[in-house]
This record gives C-alpha cells, sequence and structure tokens, in this order.
C-alpha cells in the first residue's frame, strides 16, 4: 500500500495543458459521503469538467489511475466508472490500494490527449 506523506491533503480537482497532453486530478467535492459509489462518480464528474475546461473529452483519456482506500469495495468504484467510461474506447486503468486523507476514498489521476 502507498502511503501519502504526513499532513497533506489530497488535490481537489487540477487540470494542467503540456503541449498536446492534459493532466488532471480529482476527488469527489465537499461534503463528501462514505460511498465508494458516490465518491468514484462524483470524481469522476470533475475529470469530465476538468477535460471540457482544457478542451478534451473522455474519449481521449490515455490512461487513469484511481487511488482507493479499500480494495474490498474495489466493485462500487468499477460500478461507478462502467457507467462512466467511453465503451468505445476504455482507457488503459490502474486501481492501486493507498491512505487517503480522510474522509476521501477515492482519488482519481488521468492523462489525456487534447
Amino acid at each position: 500500500m502507498i502511503k501519502r506523506f504526513p499532513g497533506l491533503t489530497p488535490t481537489r480537482s487540477r487540470a494542467v495543458v503540456h503541449d498536446d497532453l492534459v493532466f488532471t486530478v480529482a476527488v469527489a467535492p465537499d461534503p463528501v459521503t462514505s460511498s465508494m459509489y458516490e465518491q468514484s462518480a462524483k470524481a469522476l464528474a470533475r475529470i469530465d469538467e476538468s477535460l471540457a475546461l482544457c478542451g478534451t473529452d473522455k474519449s481521449k483519456i490515455l490512461s487513469a489511475i484511481v487511488y482507493i482506500t479499500d480494495m474490498a469495495r474495489k466493485g462500487e468504484m468499477n460500478r461507478a466508472w462502467d457507467e462512466w467510461v467511453d465503451a468505445g474506447n476504455p482507457p488503459m486503468r490502474a486501481c492501486i490500494g493507498v491512505d487517503l486523507e480522510p474522509p476521501h476514498i477515492v482519488e482519481i489521476v488521468v492523462t489525456a490527449a487534447k
């Protein structure tokens, strides 16, 4: 399991464009529920917003890393992902168990083409 440095808070929602690539990170916005499904769905909605602001969309995602605090609840995150992802062009995705700053239990990092 990966651990964050003490005292660091999770990234709320950030995006940056570098050349023709977009990098974005999102967690569920406050107030945060304890539901893995709801936090995942809200974080994915933030990814959509960030990508749109950067001039791209989820069909252009190259890779995604999903950090979750409880791998036993990965099925809830998978359900939100399956509802959200572009089924015609699903990106590579990794899911990694980590300790996130409570109350966040999901954080998503995406790389997309512009």
